[in-house]
């Protein structure tokens, strides 16, 4: 968005996770769907280059111009921005012929984060692929805000652990290098046996115990971190309560406060709009499906969570 012109500036989400089949293209379109409806101008981007597929949860057929050609013809991202057939709903799908996020070189991964922060719209939501490359992660950290989806159960649960502490490392790790520090984090989780020390929420301890500047510096640097939750497909109340555990998790393995934004529940109709390349808000917008989504979106937007009772949760049935 033109600064000069307006007070905001774009807001930068992006949506990942660690595990494929998620839902995460589902749940990027349900939101930019939603926050358009609103008078938003929204550009999402498909950041999944190995099975870009975000194209097919908007309804359209999969675009001629793709970030193939930003990093192989040197377009730039604004020219290959398509329309998706709704007002205010910009895409940049992510097919790539040649390269996958793991080829991506230093030069080219910043090159892509300043022209995403340059583009004119109010919420550019990014729909990152599976895995936890070093790539996936900065493109995550590269955001306002952090969402991560997940479902109720063990592998993608793991998976989404696995995720979220890889991105955690990672700040820790850009941050005290910002700061000259650069191995100090490597150094002490390599040493951890002789520190006594089994989680990052030890390290992060650990080091803020070396020096009052280490201190501050990590204090200060993760006093706004914070990532998002949402559980999608779940099929009872009890599993709605995964949400609530999975907070519980990084505060006491990580040291943070992860923020449960809203769950999605199982509905088949999903799966119907998905095969017949129907864009889900539009097709069931009164649906509970659609009411979940709407609601985990103004949660994202205010920075809100939604309160999981065990009394309110445990014996329903969805």
């Amino acid at each position: 968005m033109n600064n000069g012109a307006h007070d905001k500036k774009c807001e930068i989400w992006a949506i990942g996770g660690g595990k494929g089949g998620t839902g995460k293209s589902f749940v990027t379109s349900s939101i930019g769907t939603h926050l358009a409806s609103k008078g938003n101008k929204v550009v999402l981007i498909d950041a999944d280059l190995g099975g870009a597929n975000l194209h097919t949860l908007l309804g359209v057929s999969k675009p001629r111009n793709s970030l193939t050609d930003f990093f192989e013809k040197k377009a730039s991202l604004n020219d290959i921005i398509v329309n998706c057939g709704m007002p205010d709903i910009g895409l940049v799908s992510g097919t790539l012929s040649s390269l996958d996020s793991e080829n991506i070189k230093y030069a080219q991964k910043l090159k892509l984060f300043r022209q995403i922060k340059a583009i004119d719209t109010d919420y550019i939501l990014i729909d990152l692929g599976a895995g936890s490359h070093n790539n996936t992660i900065d493109t995550f950290l590269l955001a306002d805000k952090m969402i991560v989806v997940t479902l109720p159960e063990i592998t993608a649960l793991e998976n989404m652990y696995h995720f979220i502490k890889n991105v955690f490392f990672r700040k820790l790790k850009i941050i005290l290098s910002a700061h000259g520090l650069k191995d100090m984090i490597q150094d002490v989780w390599k040493n951890r046996d002789v520190h006594g020390i089994k989680h990052l929420k030890d390290v992060v301890e650990h080091l803020m115990g070396t020096s009052a500047h280490v201190r501050d510096i990590i204090e200060n640097e993760l006093a706004s971190f914070k990532i998002y939750i949402i559980l999608n497909q779940v099929r009872s109340g009890r599993e709605v309560m995964i949400g609530s555990s999975v907070k519980s998790v990084c505060l006491k393995f990580l040291g943070f406060d992860a923020q449960y934004a809203g769950h999605i529940e199982y509905d088949e109709s999903v799966l119907r709009c998905i095969n017949k390349r129907l864009p889900f808000m539009l097709t069931h917008p009164f649906s509970h499906v659609a009411k979940e989504i709407i609601k985990l979106t103004e949660n994202l937007k205010d920075g809100r969570q939604i309160t999981v009772t065990a009394d309110k949760y445990a014996n329903r049935r969805l």
